[in-house]
């Protein structure tokens, strides 16, 4: 085939793709980074396009630069969703959910699908509690016992945002913390380090976050009474729990109480009220040491 005959047939398939995705020419130079005057001329065969910048269109439209390229995988890549038509229109829904999207919601929802359905490649440990379970002493002798990192996940959320929990709680709400957690915890979920992770009190209330931390990770819920939570947190130096509020242990009662479904979904429970930080730790190793 001539040169000028490819590019005419490049631009044609790109033209067939994005009007079986439904995207109009805008959409697609959004989504791709391609201005949207030369992917005209792309599409109208007067443009001969970079490979770098026909990867580009390739992974906005969902395919392989090969199938803009090869007339046979253009084939292949247009008919299989045919044979599969509740798949079509599944993909359909999803690309027009997506389209217009900037590249970082783009990149946002990739990290999270590949958190979500990747293969493990390391193995992670998610610890589970309320303050004073023992997740950060506990967490870092398992990690050392097992030979793995050991990492506490609200710090890596102040590490993403620039700011303190307080400071970020402040400025910008539950809402805004909430998604900086799900965000960071996908970005660790698709690393390739194994670790053990120290996961903050109310993640478990968070449906979403909770169901995807228990598809990539192996939990443990750090068990314990509410007078040992109380204790350890006094042990620490913490007084907070205590100062100025006489209905402190109560209301440690009631959150333990609302809480105990959630963490009890979790693969494995210790109770760390009946075992010392030692006999936890040997007794996690032997239980998660071929997680």
């Amino acid at each position: 085939m001539k040169r000028s005959a490819l590019v005419k047939e490049v631009g044609l398939r790109v033209r067939r793709l994005r009007d079986s995705l439904g995207l109009t020419q805008r959409a697609l130079a959004d989504r791709s980074g391609v201005s949207p005057r030369y992917l005209a001329q792309l599409e109208a065969g007067d443009a001969n396009m970079s490979v770098e910048r026909l990867a580009d269109l390739a992974e906005a439209l969902g395919t392989q630069l090969v199938a803009l390229l090869d007339p046979a995988a253009t084939t292949a890549v247009q008919r299989s969703p045919a044979r599969h038509p509740e798949t079509h229109g599944l993909r359909s829904a999803i690309d027009e959910v997506l389209s217009g999207r900037d590249p970082g919601e783009l990149k946002e929802v990739r990290r999270w699908l590949e958190a979500r359905f990747a293969k493990r490649t390391a193995p992670v440990i998610a610890l589970l509690g309320l303050r004073g379970a023992g997740k950060s002493t506990i967490g870092k002798q398992l990690a050392k016992r097992l030979g793995l990192a050991f990492v506490e996940l609200d710090h890596a959320i102040e590490s993403a945002a620039g700011l303190t929990l307080a400071e970020i709680f402040e400025l910008h709400g539950e809402s805004y913390y909430r998604r900086l957690e799900r965000e960071t915890l996908a970005s660790l979920l698709t690393g390739s380090q194994g670790m053990v992770l120290a996961t903050g009190g109310s993640l478990v209330n968070d449906r979403e976050t909770y169901r995807l931390l228990r598809r990539r990770a192996v939990t443990v819920w750090l068990k314990a009474r509410p007078e040992d939570h109380w204790n350890r947190v006094l042990q620490q130096g913490d007084q907070r729990p205590m100062a100025k509020n006489p209905h402190a242990m109560a209301e440690l009662r009631a959150l333990l109480t609302a809480r105990e479904k959630l963490y009890g979904e979790a693969e494995h429970v210790v109770d760390t009220s009946k075992l010392d930080v030692a006999a936890t730790v040997e007794t996690l190793a032997h239980e998660l040491g071929g997680a």
